[in-house]
């Protein structure tokens, strides 16, 4: 049986957020952990769009702070796979300040990989990737340089236990 495929703008998805007052520090600055939450949720709904399945998040290969956002900032959160595996999904979560004036700055950037699970949350295969793009063929090869890093980890890990 061939396998299905899909375009990476198939599961694109966007999430907007303000900045309110439970999700702020004493600083006014948002909670780290807060946007983490955000960020799972637009990974998770991106696997979700892709596989056809429910789907749990096996790692948070990359989270980088670029930029701080306070208290009445508008967040713009931006989600889409990068690179698919038999049954796991990358899946790059790009987050925006966003100016009243429609401008915007990238605050944070991170890697997530979600598993498609079917019945007895047992791990199923989901589709491929189509790449459409310069820029989606560039991130596959990353994708691709990301999985090889977080075996190798894997690996290392598995030594010193």
């Amino acid at each position: 049986m061939e396998r299905p495929m899909k375009r990476v703008r198939d599961s694109y998805s966007e999430q907007i957020q303000i900045v309110l007052s439970p999700d702020v520090n004493g600083n006014m600055r948002l909670f780290g952990g807060q946007l983490m939450q955000w960020i799972d949720i637009v990974a998770g709904v991106v696997a979700r769009r892709h596989s056809g399945h429910e789907v749990t998040t096996a790692t948070v290969d990359s989270l980088q702070f670029l930029r701080s956002a306070y208290l009445n900032s508008t967040m713009l959160l931006v989600g889409r796979v990068t690179y698919v595996g038999n049954t796991s999904m990358e899946v790059r979560v790009d987050t925006y300040v966003e100016e009243l004036n429609g401008s915007r700055e990238l605050a944070n950037r991170a890697y997530l990989v979600m598993v498609a699970m079917g019945e007895e949350e047992k791990p199923v295969p989901v589709p491929g990737l189509i790449l459409e793009t310069e820029e989606e063929r560039r991130e596959w090869r990353l994708g691709e340089e990301r999985r090889r890093a977080r075996l190798e980890r894997r690996r290392k890990d598995g030594e010193h236990a």
